[in-house]
């Protein structure tokens, strides 16, 4: 059942909005300061392409440098990051296919916004 909610979501959104993450890194990534905000954008586009049978984690001892980038990166581009994600999560739910993937799409919406200290994990 995960294999066709990933295929599914790869073809509806999933793409998409992997490659508002990917274009994200490389922006952050040409800007030598903003190199962990890039790396974090392409650990979330990986996600973005294939989120079910994954999840996501707090990442032990991460703290206020964490917070401190993560506001950073709120102001910088998470916001429209997470803007994507809720437009694509509420065009999903109209469907009543679209609405595990538009509950995923919501459920992204935490990690698109505070990406720093995050991990991403597979499900048991």
């Amino acid at each position: 059942m995960r294999i066709l909610l990933n295929l599914i979501w790869l073809v509806l959104s999933g793409f998409w909005l992997a490659i508002g993450y990917v274009l994200t890194g490389i922006l952050c990534c040409i800007l030598i300061i903003t190199i962990p905000w890039g790396l974090a954008a392409f650990r979330i586009a990986n996600y973005a392409l294939w989120p079910f049978g994954r999840t996501v984690v707090d990442r032990p001892g991460a703290g206020a440098p964490s917070l401190i980038g993560n506001v950073i990166w709120i102001v910088v581009a998470g916001i429209w990051l997470a803007i994507g994600h809720l437009v694509s999560g509420v065009l999903l739910c109209i469907t009543i296919i679209g609405i595990p993937l538009g509950v995923a799409n919501f459920k992204m919406i935490p990690v698109s916004l505070m990406p720093l200290g995050k991990e991403i994990v597979p499900l048991p």
